[in-house]
């Protein structure tokens, strides 16, 4: 297992006393088609940890797949400007939250942030997110996974 998935693996234990099941594909899962087509699932059932910055502010929004995150829903829920809430900046996020893009897991961040949770991903009783690398996600119950991050639920998504 590749040492940054070992040690999300860990700390969910740690932090949560989860047992995560890290399940690891070489050709990659950095989108969640990819992540889809690997775990021969819906693309809706792929929760994705995505990082924008509301104005200076760091928050995650786990979002169903089959969704897009929607920057001006996320700057009116957090009553910051449009203009400046924008997709996160790699190098932040490394710094900040402690993974890097592609591979955030929704939970065990190394600062406290907001988490927004998409609504869409109750529908399922398995969501698949990312486990600390491209190429590793965890399966885990929607509700257990919202409990654990913290997470409100929210709908941020683009209209489909």
């Amino acid at each position: 297992m590749h040492s940054r998935a070992e040690a999300f693996a860990e700390q969910a234990t740690q932090k949560y006393g989860l047992d995560i099941e890290v399940l690891e594909f070489p050709a990659g899962t950095k989108t969640a088609a990819d992540a889809a087509e690997a775990l021969g699932c819906d693309v809706a059932q792929i929760a994705s940890s995505i990082v924008v910055d509301a104005d200076g502010d760091l928050i995650v929004a786990i979002t169903s797949g089959a969704n897009r995150v929607d920057l001006a829903a996320v700057a009116e829920r957090f009553d910051a400007p449009v203009e400046r809430t924008t997709m996160a900046d790699p190098d932040r996020v490394a710094d900040e939250i402690g993974w890097s893009i592609g591979g955030v897991p929704p939970i065990c961040h190394e600062t406290d942030v907001p988490v927004l949770f998409d609504p869409a991903l109750q529908e399922f009783e398995t969501v698949y997110a990312a486990a600390g690398t491209p190429e590793a996600v965890f399966p885990i119950d929607p509700e257990t996974l919202r409990e654990h991050a913290s997470a409100t639920v929210v709908d941020v998504t683009e209209s489909r």
